[in-house]
């Protein structure tokens, strides 16, 4: 593992500045070719901490380019914490502090990390600017529970593409989805209440419904979604007081609401008195979804719209976009008494991302490397036994005659896969014979064909082969 040098520069040895990367295969602005050649040859290895680079005038010459290629290049690599420089003694390598290694591990249903310097020095620099705008008083200071002005008005920007006629007065900035969840339920339920919810779910909610006492009523779906027929039905045996539904790439079997249903839904809500919680975690992610349920009945839907899953998890901030501006500050109040407001820090870095467009390249990267990684599943694995949607980073894989989910979980995890078994997201009946494949959570495809090639070959065999003898 690579590690930051600690002595300073003064004190470090003079080395020689020979380094000169080879461009002749590489694409895109030129500085951002060297700059990436100088990641690559540190994260090899065969630019150690510490190592002297060659002066950029001098790199200049030896490549044939201008000063100024240089010096930007020089510049996107001291962005990216690579290298140091001291006025009179050069350019060194700093070196990087890597992760510590671990297991590939599919379970966690993240973005995927994209390849793309310039954006990814571009949004560190931008995070760094929050300093010039917020201030000290942003660091000593206490804010609204439901956010800052500015913050409501940067969500609304960033939603009025699936929520045209959102106002700031109904939104409330929350600490992830989860804390938005937690606010909402406990606003409008009470402990005993019954919610429906897909029969398979987000296991968060299961996990936030038994913590208020919420009784859970699984709804059934199909390959499309949610079944309308089957919401009607729970609504006139168990009188519910929510439904919480994931309409566009729902956790875990990819389906998206076409809109038919979702107008469908409304309907049968609206006939019942049932309020409907809305989690558009992945919503952006697809840009041909049909309308939000937010969208189709404003006046009984909670739109929850985390920003985890389609700008950055390290954010955790959700927009929570209430029936009305009271309902939002009836939010704000509960967040205030329980999971605590948003933290300011992370809310301002997510506006200022919005304003300068740095969070629609992120959205945009993400829906880039998520369609380049299913074209890497259409290939490694067997067709027709997987439900998958390009603009989703999991899938969601049936399995052959004999395999359990239990049986492969635990081959896969002997092999260094992770995968999450059905029985997680179940709320009522027998689970499936499947199991849940989060793409995003592997460093690069190449992790990620490894894993997959793990799964067809273990598909392709009779489960009772490798079995232990006893």
């Amino acid at each position: 593992m690579l590690r930051r040098m600690d002595a300073p520069l003064e004190d470090r040895p003079a080395q020689r500045h020979d380094w000169r990367p080879d461009l002749t295969s590489r694409r895109g602005p030129l500085y951002l070719a060297i700059a990436d050649a100088l990641e690559e040859d540190v994260r090899a290895g065969r630019l150690g901490p510490g190592r002297r680079l060659p002066p950029q005038r001098r790199l200049a010459q030896l490549l044939g380019v201008d000063l100024t290629t240089v010096t930007r290049a020089y510049d996107a690599a001291r962005e990216r914490g690579l290298i140091e420089a001291a006025v009179g003694q050069g350019t060194f390598v700093k070196g990087l502090i890597e992760a510590p290694s671990r297991r590939p591990d599919l379970s966690m249903n993240l973005p995927p990390l994209f390849h793309d310097p310039a954006l990814a020095a571009r949004i560190w620099r931008e995070a760094a600017q929050v300093e010039t705008l917020g201030g000290l008083p942003l660091l000593l200071g206490y804010q609204d529970a439901g956010g800052t002005e500015d913050d409501r008005l940067a969500a609304v920007d960033w939603l009025k593409h699936r929520l045209t006629d959102l106002t700031a007065d109904r939104i409330v900035v929350a600490a992830g989805v989860q804390g938005a969840l937690m606010a909402v339920f406990g606003l409008i339920c009470r402990r005993g209440d019954t919610v429906c919810a897909e029969r398979l779910t987000y296991p968060g909610f299961r996990a936030l419904a038994g913590q208020l006492g919420l009784e859970l009523g699984a709804v059934d779906t199909d390959a499309q979604g949610l079944l309308p027929e089957a919401f009607e039905t729970a609504c006139r045996r168990r009188s519910p007081k929510a439904l919480y539904c994931t309409p566009t790439l729902h956790n875990p079997t990819t389906a998206t609401l076409p809109l038919e249903r979702r107008q469908a839904l409304v309907r049968i809500a609206r006939a019942h008195g049932v309020a409907i919680v809305e989690d558009d975690a992945y919503g952006p992610l697809k840009p041909d979804a049909p309308p939000p349920l937010a969208a189709l009945a404003p006046d009984l839907t909670w739109h929850v719209a985390g920003l985890a899953k389609v700008m950055s998890p390290a954010l955790r901030i959700a927009y929570v976009a209430a029936p009305t501006a009271r309902d939002a500050s009836h939010i704000a109040a509960v967040q205030r008494a329980t999971v605590g407001r948003a933290s300011p820090l992370t809310a301002l870095i997510a506006t200022h991302w919005i304003r300068t467009g740095a969070g629609a390249a992120l959205l945009e990267a993400i829906r880039g490397e998520t369609r380049a990684r299913h074209a890497s599943v259409r290939r490694r694995l067997p067709h027709g036994l997987y439900a998958a949607d390009p603009d989703a980073f999991h899938l969601w894989l049936g399995l052959p005659e004999g395999w359990t989910r239990g049986l492969l979980a635990g081959r896969l995890l002997a092999a260094g896969v992770a995968a999450v078994p059905s029985d997680v997201f179940c709320i009522g009946g027998e689970p499936p014979e499947a199991v849940r494949l989060s793409l995003g959570a592997f460093p690069t495809r190449e992790a990620m064909d490894l894993a997959l090639d793990k799964i067809a070959d273990l598909l392709e065999r009779d489960p009772a082969f490798d079995l232990p003898t006893v």
